[in-house]
């Protein structure tokens, strides 16, 4: 009796599960023919109002795409079309991205960057100083500061050794390397003679720049190269002498008012020679257009003027002394400001200045 129940209750459910099966079924079916045209009061409130705040204006819009459609198509075929009249701002904004104003030729020249001067660092070296090396990469470090265009032209006496071309190429600053072969007892002398050698590179070359001496042991304010650049004709610069034995700085160079060199800073009074009463100016204590070298007319001077007696140094140094009118104070608004520091760090200062402090 028992399995008989159980079966009758299985029956039962299977009938169940299928007549609610078949309702479903038939609801489903017929609901896919009601008509869907009228929707309810809910749906609509939301519709309108979503239609209202956040949908755009369908006019507007197929105005926009049909003033640029036609001229696209203009573009396409290659015969010109008239500008679109803007109806509302937002057109007027979309047509100035297209078409960006046309600049004129002036107003393009106006725009140009005026370039640079060429900066012509000259440096002496001599292979007695065991320093050398050491103050070439002080040097060099200085100068891959400096904002280009720049050319150092470094000058020694023919060795076997490569050390000063090593150093030179590892800089990477641009850079012209010279040699000699003449030999010197004197030291001053050998300066000298390596200052004619990359002066007549330089005139041989005809390179145009602004031309300073660096020795190895002088220090700059970066804003030193700025001021040289704005030299014309001859400029120079107070400088300070400081030595490693000494506990006071010396400066010498221009007296200026404004950039107008007035007088001179003189040491002692044997700076002045008897015969011209000048003052022996500091080999770094000017700078020069090299224009000067190769091209005497553009200053007013004829080709004869320079004498091939003399070297091109004393010829440099005569001119910035007498050509008072072309020469410029540096720093042009305060002369009187340090940007170049001389250090005198010899042996035999040094030596001295040990000895004294025992």
């Amino acid at each position: 009796m028992g399995s008989v129940e159980r079966s009758r209750k299985k029956v039962q459910l299977w009938k169940k599960a299928i007549v609610h099966f078949m309702l479903c079924f038939v609801m489903g079916f017929f609901t896919g023919f009601a008509p869907t045209g009228k929707s309810s009061i809910f749906s609509s409130r939301v519709s309108v109002s979503n239609r209202s705040d956040f949908s755009p204006q369908p006019l507007e819009v197929l105005q926009y795409q049909s003033k640029f459609q036609s001229y696209n198509r203009s573009l396409l075929d290659g015969s010109p079309a008239a500008v679109p009249e803007a109806t509302s701002k937002s057109d007027r904004d979309a047509y100035d991205d297209h078409h960006p104003p046309k600049i004129s030729k002036e107003e393009e020249n106006e725009g140009d960057l005026i370039p640079r001067k060429l900066v012509i660092i000259v440096t002496p070296t001599s292979m007695k100083d065991t320093r050398r090396g050491v103050l070439l990469r002080r040097l060099a470090n200085t100068l891959r500061l400096v904002p280009q265009p720049l050319l150092w032209v470094v000058v020694e006496q023919q060795s076997d050794s490569d050390e000063a071309s090593e150093i030179l190429r590892k800089t990477g600053i641009m850079y012209r390397h010279l040699v000699f072969k003449e030999n010197f007892t004197d030291m001053r002398a050998e300066m000298d003679h390596q200052i004619n050698v990359a002066l007549s590179h330089i005139e041989h070359h005809r390179l145009s720049g602004i031309v300073h001496f660096a020795g190895l042991s002088n220090v700059y304010d970066l804003s030193f190269f700025d001021e040289i650049r704005a030299i014309e004709a001859f400029g120079t610069w107070p400088m300070a002498f400081l030595s490693a034995n000494r506990k006071k700085v010396n400066i010498e160079g221009p007296v200026c008012e404004s950039s107008e060199v007035m007088g001179w800073h003189l040491k002692n009074s044997s700076n002045l020679s008897t015969d011209t009463m000048k003052p022996a100016i500091h080999v770094s204590g000017f700078a020069f257009n090299s224009s000067v070298l190769w091209d005497p007319e553009r200053w007013g001077r004829t080709s004869s003027a320079q004498d091939t007696s003399q070297d091109s140094l004393k010829f440099v140094k005569k001119e910035v002394l007498e050509e008072e009118t072309q020469l410029k104070g540096i720093p042009s608004d305060d002369c009187s400001k340090v940007l170049l520091w001389n250090l005198d760090i010899s042996h035999s200062s040094v030596k001295k200045m040990v000895t004294d402090k025992r």
